[in-house]
């Protein structure tokens, strides 16, 4: 049996949680989320809980129990809490500033590149250095975070670019030079 999917997922003060058609939506302080569950995997609303069971014990019923209920989790506590990804602009004449709703990144490059967020998603500078991407959707939180950090990946010389917070690039020596 599945260690993480047997584990019933708690709903916190303050979330309205409702089961449907293996469509779990819930309801908080920092928006609306829903997730599909497939049909292998049966979602139960217990007493101020949300359980998951396998219908059978097939490889495919095993491999998504432990999943959906994750995906359960993260939707519950997306709209309770939120997530977010923070990132580090690293280099000289690097930095990121606020143009609206959109962010203006600096990095190097002939040209600015403007990088406006889905809907959902909020984006902050501070510093002129630190981003930070927050939202209720933890996929769409990486993955806007994963395109801020792919304009100027971090580079293994110098260490220049765009980092996450307390990622560790390791660096290479480069070339010797004439002896």
């Amino acid at each position: 049996m599945s260690r993480i999917g047997k584990l019933p997922v708690e709903i916190p003060q303050g979330v309205e949680v409702t089961v449907s058609d293996n469509t779990v939506t819930a309801k908080g302080p920092k928006g609306t989320e829903s997730v599909t569950i497939r049909e292998e995997i049966k979602v139960e609303f217990v007493d101020n809980h949300v359980v998951l069971t396998r219908l059978n014990d097939d490889r495919k019923s095993r491999s998504l129990h432990g999943l959906s209920r994750t995906l359960v989790a993260n939707v519950i506590k997306g709209v309770k809490d939120g997530f977010e990804k923070k990132l580090e602009i690293q280099g000289v004449g690097y930095r990121a500033s606020m143009q609206g709703s959109a962010i203006n990144l600096q990095l190097g490059y002939s040209h600015p590149i403007v990088i406006e967020p889905p809907k959902g998603i909020q984006i902050a500078v501070e510093a002129n250095t630190k981003i930070t991407v927050s939202g209720s959707n933890k996929q769409l939180v990486g993955d806007v975070a994963a395109l801020i950090r792919s304009k100027r990946e971090p580079e293994v010389y110098k260490g220049k670019g765009i980092r996450y917070e307390g990622e560790y690039v390791r660096r290479k020596a480069g070339k010797t030079g004439k002896k």
